[in-house]
């Protein structure tokens, strides 16, 4: 069931609704205890039972904690009430790409700085042992300062990728500082054609 504007989840007041999906619902809200806003993302009771969305969710807000970037969404607190496990984040103002593009292409000047703001937090996450595994425009946030990286909800950490065994000849590889190196300048051009090609570059 939606909450109602004014409804209360410990010292946050919910202020309007924001979104919903898969995963449950995202609301602008208040915290009353240190006047800020906050962006609350909440999993309903029905979804809490599963135990495939309670994992994912849990996995979200660890993930996100144990992140700190600029061009990362930040997670405040994590709490639980009537059933409702919610993730209290910081409220990113602006418009996903995926609406942006709804306008139609980004300038050439727009992709390299966008492009370049998301490839240095995926770089982050990846040193950091994260992979993020759902990088969309729908999870890309452009604000008044910049792009924002959303949604870590199918995030996986690096090594149980690397454990799998559909490793490709680059991570197969003996891992040195030169192929390190190598391989983060792979990664950031292939991340950089690929967002390249999702903001409108190509089209």
């Amino acid at each position: 069931m939606a909450l109602a504007p004014g409804a209360k989840l410990g010292p946050y007041e919910i202020v309007a609704p924001l979104g919903a999906g898969a995963m449950g619902e995202v609301y602008k809200a208040r915290d009353t205890r240190l006047e800020r806003t906050v962006a609350i993302k909440i999993l309903p009771a029905h979804l809490s039972s599963d135990p495939v969305r309670r994992q994912r969710f849990e996995r979200e807000a660890k993930t996100i904690s144990s992140l700190n970037h600029p061009h990362i969404c930040t997670l405040h607190d994590v709490g639980h009430q009537d059933g409702m496990d919610y993730l209290v984040m910081e409220c990113v103002e602006g418009e996903t790409l995926a609406r942006r593009l709804g306008k139609g292409p980004l300038p050439l000047e727009q992709v390299l700085k966008f492009g370049m703001q998301i490839a240095d937090a995926l770089d982050k996450a990846h040193r950091s042992g994260v992979v993020h595994r759902d990088l969309k425009p729908g999870n890309i946030m452009l604000t008044a300062t910049g792009a924002k990286l959303l949604d870590f909800g199918l995030a996986k950490p690096a090594a149980a990728l690397a454990s799998a065994t559909t490793l490709t000849a680059v991570q197969a590889a003996p891992v040195t500082e030169s192929h390190s190196c190598e391989v983060s300048r792979l990664a950031l051009a292939a991340t950089l054609a690929c967002i390249g090609g999702y903001m409108g570059l190509t089209s």
